[in-house]
């Protein structure tokens, strides 16, 4: 029989249908891996071993009873350690919450456990999700599996190690400004960044917060399947959430099997203004005929965002310095001090980030709305003449930890994002498969952006699962 940690959601969840495997030795196998090999990538943070053998438990007399079962029955799932779980910690990466437990389920989570899946733990994240590399003072830096000593990417770095490693089939992730696709990137896997409000996000104090720049939740896994099924669970209008959009009446895992004869595809290979380093290049060039090869047409062009890198960069920490202001603000209204006494317990990154730089001026603020309307009218302009535009999710491979690049392809940036093509679709909110393009010479992986028009996640799932389909990915994790 085949083990249970290669095996993917959808398979999981009809041999526990059929009888064929019990979600207790599911949930156990996998418990056991997470055991042996987490220390390798550090992917989890907290792992609810009593928690998930009860559930397993629970899942295994329905089946036994013949009750009616949901579409991921029995299906392990980890979840990021940014949002909560009912009775687990919740420690945001910080020592400010080393041992917070969380009252209540967020809103994904309840409709996760509702159709089924099974939490067994949360995945690792850079201190309250502020970075594009996964490392905190609580449990310390998480690894790509292609090579530990290297970056898995932030801030969901856990959740993507986590599934390379063949820790779990399914994972959730969170993305402000590419922290579900950089991490997919860096490990191999497939992410999606659905459209803005597709999987309603219940901030609170502040139920406005996750508009700039565009924050979404969505769905990591190996394969594209996997994430359209746990996508089609997650997905869906709430009161709660003022930017939730309406159902779309999507079937989200019929995506994935549909063709894409017919569609244009544009392909940017630096969006106009990024570097990337030619081994990354190499790989996407290659990669991107996988569409041509499945019927697609595809077309060399760039969308015309009337902007430098520079400007989205300014615009970017423009809007997040703000946001993150505004946590600290309610950081002291909980009665911690992070501008004060509790500054110590603070990652020196995060102190530098906001406490130490310049604060943000209304005008600066309202300059930035300019730069990210070019930059929609960029990528909605070219997706008029266009389905799909696929660029390169990041312009280097994943690098050692501890370092972080100062030049790409001989050309300066700035070392903590300016490696990144993701944020320009933070500022867009447009719906962007995270692909696994291939791996480089040095036999790291490089990753790719699948963009579709607003709304049309459906789109960007059939076209990931044409490219799964032709570059099959599922033999490059690592033994």
């Amino acid at each position: 029989m085949t083990d249970v940690h290669v095996l993917s959601a959808a398979r999981l969840v009809r041999e526990i249908r059929d009888g064929d495997r019990s979600p207790v030795v599911v949930v156990d196998a996998l418990l056991d891996r997470i055991e042996a090999r987490n220390d390798r990538t550090n992917a989890f943070v907290t792992v609810t071993a009593d928690r998930a053998r009860a559930a397993a438990r629970e899942a295994g007399r329905a089946v036994e009873e013949g009750r009616s079962l949901g579409p991921l029955h029995g299906v392990p799932v980890a979840v990021k350690d940014l949002d909560d779980v009912a009775g687990v910690r919740t420690t945001f990466g910080s020592r400010l919450f080393e041992d917070d437990v969380a009252d209540e389920d967020d809103e994904f989570v309840r409709r996760l456990e509702a159709a089924g899946a099974i939490v067994v733990g949360k995945t690792n994240t850079p201190e309250f999700g502020l970075g594009c590399t996964t490392d905190n003072l609580v449990v310390g830096p998480t690894g790509t599996p292609f090579d530990p000593s290297r970056i898995a990417g932030g801030s969901s770095g856990g959740a993507a190690a986590a599934l390379a490693d063949r820790l779990v089939p399914l994972a959730q992730g969170s993305d402000t400004g590419g922290s579900i696709r950089t991490p997919a990137s860096c490990c191999g896997v497939f992410g999606l960044k659905p459209s803005f409000g597709r999987v309603p996000r219940m901030n609170r104090p502040n139920a406005f917060a996750d508009h700039t720049p565009f924050s979404h939740t969505g769905p990591m896994a190996r394969t594209v399947a996997d994430a359209a099924l746990m996508l089609d669970v997650m997905a869906g209008p709430d009161p709660g959430d003022p930017f939730s959009l309406p159902s779309d009446d999507a079937d989200y895992v019929a995506a994935t099997e549909r063709p894409v004869d017919g569609m244009r595809v544009a392909y940017s290979p630096d969006l106009g203004i990024y570097p990337v380093e030619p081994a990354v290049r190499e790989v996407v060039d290659e990669a991107v005929g996988a569409l041509a090869d499945a019927g697609a047409t595809v077309e060399r062009a760039d969308p015309d965002v009337d902007c430098e890198r520079g400007d989205v960069l300014d615009a970017f920490y423009a809007f997040a310095k703000v946001r993150w202001e505004s946590l600290f603000d309610h950081l002291e209204e909980q009665g911690l001090d992070p501008r004060g006494a509790d500054r110590e317990k603070l990652r020196p990154v995060t102190v530098e980030t906001i406490l130490e730089s310049d604060p943000v001026t209304t005008r600066e603020y309202k300059r930035a709305d300019v730069t990210r309307t070019t930059v929609y009218e960029g990528v909605v302009d070219l997706l008029r003449e266009y389905d799909l535009l696929v660029t390169p999710t990041l312009g280097v491979e994943p690098f050692p930890h501890g370092e972080h690049p100062t030049e790409v392809d001989g050309v300066a940036v700035e070392p903590l994002r300016g490696w990144l093509l993701t944020q320009p679709f933070n500022f867009s909110g447009h719906p962007v498969g995270a692909v696994p393009a291939g791996l480089s010479a040095d036999g790291l992986p490089v990753g790719m952006q699948v963009v579709g028009r607003r709304h049309a996640d459906a789109d960007v799932l059939a076209a990931s699962a044409a490219v799964e389909r032709e570059r099959p990915w599922a033999d490059d994790y690592p033994a």
